[in-house]
């Protein structure tokens, strides 16, 4: 009933049936009303199953789980070094890249890798599907050297199979690891030599484009880069339809070029034809939640700050669905909604969603986070706004403690966070001297690549080295790329 649902799409009846299922044979193995060894074969495709419909839910991070024990009910009762298992490694290494834990994929990948290389030795195509995500692992984890020694031991096992159309995306990849590494000049060239085995309006070659359109963006030759991305861009508008997934991921690519080029007008109107497209696929609410997240904190930054809590909003309920209401991203997402209440004169209404933020970050990065520390900062600035200086005083006490927890590496910020009392005991004698700041900015751009989730890696790389089942995640790649 549950796999018949999944078909279906109706995924909550799938969800249902299918939790059902794991409870009872749970209590079978529990009781010992059955033999184990006839139990795992049922729980193994219960858990896969549960994996595949989380995913198409949104629900990512407890898909992961699923799969985890799905292959650890299949190590148990397969051969170590059996092909089905090097797949089961290389299929749950896929998963934590679609939620871009490259750290969390790279053991499975070395796995999956041994196992192959072993049974089927170094000429197989598995071994150069295995190297191909190890690419895409090491390129996360921002060690190039060894992405690219991946990626070209791959190309040339696909090169003696003759398998020219994941050639061609490998070597793609391979330009982009060159970008990464600094070497735009060189990317370019052998982007220039990828171009002509491309098709015209083929997705191949708009990817060209867009890799070729970031590495001129990076030789900040800004006129050449845009003029890549709009012939990039011409090709995907007949895609979306055809591959709307994949169109999607590339608009956000491009979306980002161009706000590096402080184009910020174009970078929203891509993002906003990318909702359009996600809206449309149920199983994208991740997605969908860190599209309207940027979109939202672009518009901040442009001073549209009405127009940004739409979407702020939109985001937090898609992505506490998806990661849970105590997610780290969500807190960013609130705290990004607060500064936007208060520059909107609403203090009150600031001060809740701060207290929020706070109590997320606070459990996810730990009270002496410098970010946690900049959203008890924008409580205390809520606080004032609003007239209330004692609790104004008592969490900018808690800022300056936090601060001086950092030792000699921070000495600018309890300083100012010192000033900053001093204003706020000034203000609530009556004698306010109209310098203590509250306007609460977004956090800054630094904030999420501290958490070590900045890939140097496009999305477009991201989704040909997955499987169809586990498909991409934008959401992640959004959140890394700039402040929620």
């Amino acid at each position: 009933m549950g796999s018949v649902s999944y078909g279906l799409k109706r995924f909550n009846d799938s969800l249902g049936y299918l939790n059902k299922a794991n409870r009872l044979l749970g209590r079978l193995e529990e009781e010992g009303i059955a033999n184990v060894e006839n139990i795992r074969p049922v729980l193994h495709a219960v858990q896969l199953e549960l994996g595949n419909v989380k995913t198409e839910m949104g629900r990512r991070e407890e898909a992961l789980l699923n799969f985890k024990k799905a292959l650890e009910i299949k190590e148990m009762t397969l051969g170590k070094d059996s092909k089905e298992l090097g797949v089961g490694y290389r299929d749950l290494a896929e998963a934590y890249v679609s939620v871009l834990n490259f750290k969390g994929a790279l053991p499975f990948g070395l796995k999956a890798l041994e196992v192959h290389r072993k049974g089927l030795g170094h000429n197989s195509v598995e071994v150069a599907h295995d190297r191909r995500i190890l690419g895409v692992i090491y390129t996360g984890v921002e060690e190039h050297e060894k992405a690219l020694e991946q990626n070209q031991l791959s190309q040339r096992v696909l090169k003696n199979w003759g398998l020219s159309s994941e050639l061609l995306r490998a070597e793609i990849d391979a330009a982009n690891t060159q970008i990464a590494l600094g070497k735009y000049d060189e990317a370019i060239n052998t982007l220039k030599g990828i171009v002509q085995q491309t098709e015209k309006d083929s997705e191949n070659r708009a990817l060209v484009f867009i890799s070729m359109g970031k590495a001129l963006c990076h030789l900040e030759k800004f006129a050449d880069s845009k003029r890549c991305l709009e012939i990039a861009c011409g090709i995907l508008d007949k895609k979306e339809t055809v591959s709307p997934i994949e169109v999607a991921e590339a608009y956000c690519e491009i979306s980002m070029l161009y706000e590096n080029m402080n184009e910020f007008e174009t970078a929203i109107s891509l993002l906003k034809r990318t909702l359009a497209i996600l809206e449309k696929q149920p199983q994208e609410q991740q997605s969908e939640g860190g599209v309207s997240t940027r979109i939202g904190w672009l518009l901040l930054l442009k001073g549209e700050v009405p127009q940004a809590i739409p979407y702020l909003e939109d985001a937090v309920e898609k992505l506490k669905y998806s990661f849970g209401s105590r997610h780290f991203g969500v807190g960013y997402i609130y705290n990004n909604l607060g500064a936007a209440y208060l520059e909107l004169d609403r203090p009150q209404s600031a001060a809740q969603i701060f207290a929020v933020a706070k109590d997320i970050l606070d459990v996810s990065l730990g009270p002496h986070h410098a970010d946690s520390i900049e959203t008890c900062q924008n409580l205390s600035k809520a606080y004032s706004a609003m007239g209330s200086y004692t609790l104004a005083i008592e969490f900018q006490q808690r800022v300056i403690d936090a601060w001086e927890g950092h030792g000699p590496s921070a000495e600018e910020e309890p300083r100012e966070a010192r000033h900053a009392l001093e204003e706020l005991k000034t203000k609530a004698r009556g004698t306010s001297t109209n310098r203590v700041p509250t306007k609460a900015l977004p956090l800054p751009q630094h904030s999420l690549a501290s958490r070590n989730l900045q890939p140097s890696i496009p999305l477009t790389q991201i989704q040909p080295a997955l499987s169809g089942r586990l498909g991409e995640s934008i959401a992640f790649a959004l959140l890394s790329h700039f402040t929620v």
